[in-house]
């Protein structure tokens, strides 16, 4: 399953994240509130409460027009659109980082909650902040453009013939042959090591602007956007994570029992680390791709396979994604409107280069909404079609909200609303309710089902926290650029317990390979929408009356639930995050227990499976 962007771009996430979006006249970007009028009156609280305005205004006229550039080169990859986006993106940052200098002048001025809220929204929004100098945020712009665009035109060299990520992906997941899994996890990362000088000079532009911004590093002002200091944040993640490691060590030590069952003490020792290449993903992230591999030795088959209902149901592309909306419209949410389906990409064009990372976009925050997908009719991409739409559906609810809280309660949020969909989807019941499948499997094949969903949700749970914990040592300097590639291996060891293939070359640039570091996404929010997610599928299912395994719940249909969802989801960036959180869930902070309760029969399953065995790695 893949792990998805929800903005237009990273410098069009002020505080809006995935907000890329307005209804006002373009051109007054450039004239209203340039002056420095505004600047030259005393900081009071009506001078506050005018440049707060000012600002909405302007950065919602702008980022229209960065939005329709980001996806026109998102969606065309050109020397020309590359060059209009480096422009965009540069005006963009520099407003960004002028008005966020400017939001600093009111930190001592009493002001109503709102206006702070706004104010704090302004310093904390930009994720890469060019330093206020000339020429900083055009340079900080082309570095951002040409990373990003190194990446997703990547190819490499396979058998003779040159692949791309997607066809390696594919390949990757269904090869069995420990030498062709390392080739394809090899081949990939050679498309990254060009990147190493320009992701490093990044750092040191955002670094400089972050620190003129009150900041100690990039890391830092990061963690501050969670309603929470820096530090009491990382603490935050890793108690979380506290909660749910045992049960990944559970899932890690059975996965690689069966792992050396397949291939050896040569290929896959029954200690230690696992191989990274052998789990069926590029990055090791899910490894819901070799369940064959780890499928329990008795009762592990499942009735059904997704992606052959699918085929034989006939569907495509687009009755994927109408099947995504529909679930969304029977919680009584609006259908979407005509002009998505115009306007998203759903397919892989095959006349032109594109990004195709999937995404979900907001470009007027009025009606143009959209998605960007290379969309394949298996079981992947159908649970990613219902993560991408819940982007799609909370950029429409909050849309009458001021601009600077048009956006996620905080971002683990807008990454969760989908994922919370698509527990729901990937279950018998919603299966069944839209004609998939023609009876619901008996409680015999929920071991088999908790286990792929495990093998994909729990065993993403220590990379959703490794690819920022690397980006925190590299902008607070703990991590040089001649260490980047053995601390992203170190934190691969320490969080995932895995291990590269085989020696990794000096020049390697591993977390290159990754869409969100060149795509400077922040990573943490796809760690806390995988707590989120199970939080609110046991606060809905209670809600609905629902009172069988948890795991079996799907609120297809109930208006009940979509009525207290979507008034959540029209709080937008309004107030702290524990607010929304309580409006929908009853409950006020993060709680990973509803991970385990989720999973609890999966997890004494492998409790027993696991008797006796050596279970854990050295970091």
């Amino acid at each position: 399953m893949k792990r998805t962007l929800m903005t237009a771009a990273a410098v069009c996430a002020l505080a809006a994240a995935g907000a890329c979006a307005s209804t006002a006249d373009p051109a007054m970007a450039r004239t209203d509130a340039r002056s420095p009028a505004l600047a030259a009156q005393p900081a009071t609280a009506e001078t506050a409460i005018a440049f707060v305005a000012a600002a909405e205004t302007r950065l919602a006229a702008l980022s229209e027009e960065a939005a329709r550039i980001q996806w026109t080169r998102a969606t065309n990859i050109t020397h020309d659109t590359m060059w209009l986006e480096s422009r965009i993106n540069a005006e963009y940052t520099e407003l960004q980082v002028e008005l966020a200098n400017g939001a600093a002048r009111f930190n001592d001025v009493q002001v109503p909650d709102d206006v702070r809220r706004k104010l704090n929204l302004l310093r904390l929004g930009i994720v890469l902040p060019a330093p206020n100098r000339p020429g900083a945020a055009g340079e900080l712009a082309e570095i951002t453009t040409r990373l990003d665009s190194t990446y997703s035109v990547g190819k490499f060299d396979f058998k003779g013939r040159q692949i791309t990520l997607d066809e390696a992906e594919v390949m990757l997941a269904e090869s069995r042959d420990p030498a062709e899994t390392r080739a394809l996890y090899e081949g990939w990362r050679t498309i990254s090591p060009v990147m190493a000088a320009d992701y490093s000079r990044m750092v040191e532009i955002a670094n400089e602007g972050s620190r003129e911004l009150g900041f100690a590093d990039t890391g830092a002002m990061w963690r501050a956007g969670y309603d929470m200091e820096p530090d009491a944040f990382a603490a935050e993640t890793d108690r979380l994570w506290t909660q749910v490691k045992p049960f990944y060590e559970n899932l890690h030590c059975y996965v690689r029992g069966r792992l050396n069952a397949k291939y050896g003490d040569a290929v896959q020792p029954d200690s230690g680390p696992i191989r990274a290449d052998l789990l069926g993903n590029m990055w090791s992230q899910q490894w819901g791709n070799i369940y064959d591999v780890v499928a329990p030795a008795e009762g592990g088959a499942s009735s059904y396979d997704l992606t052959e209902r699918l085929v034989a149901s006939n569907y495509d592309a687009r009755k994927m994604v109408e099947t995504g909306e529909g679930f969304y419209v029977s919680m009584g949410l609006p259908e979407l409107p005509e002009t998505f389906w115009e306007r998203s990409m759903i397919t892989r064009p095959r006349d032109r280069e594109v990004v195709c990372h999937a995404s979900a976009w907001d470009l007027d925050n009025l009606e143009d909404i959209r998605i960007k997908m290379c969309t394949q009719v298996n079981g992947d991409d159908f649970y990613t079609v219902h993560h991408e739409l819940g982007h799609n559906y909370y950029q429409r609810a909050y849309k009458d909200q001021p601009f600077l809280f048009r956006n996620g309660a905080n971002d683990g949020f807008h990454e969760a609303i989908g994922d919370f969909v698509g527990l729901s989807a990937l279950t018998p019941t919603y299966l069944n309710q839209i004609g998939l499948l023609q009876t619901v499997p008996g409680e015999e094949e929920d071991i088999p089902f908790l286990l792929k969903m495990a093998l994909d949700k729990i065993a993403f749970l220590p990379f959703g926290l490794m690819v920022d914990r690397w980006r925190w040592g590299v902008f607070n300097g703990e991590t040089s650029p001649a260490e980047y590639n053995d601390a992203w291996s170190a934190n691969m060891l320490k969080y995932q317990g895995l291990v590269p293939p085989g020696p990794r070359p000096a020049n390697a640039f591993d977390p290159g390979a990754k869409y969100h570091i060149p795509g400077n996404t922040p990573y943490t929010r796809y760690f806390l929408a995988h707590i989120y997610q199970f939080q609110f599928q046991r606060a809905a299912c209670k809600e609905a009356g629902w009172t069988g395994p948890l795991h079996r719940c799907s609120i297809y249909g109930n208006k009940e639930v979509g009525e207290r969802f979507e008034r959540m989801m029209e709080m937008g960036q309004s107030r702290p995050w524990p607010e929304a959180m309580q409006a929908f869930t009853g409950e006020s902070g993060n709680d990973a227990s509803a991970v385990t309760d989720y999973f609890a029969p999966l997890n004494a399953w492998l409790t027993a499976r696991n008797r006796g065995k050596d279970c854990g790695w050295q970091a």
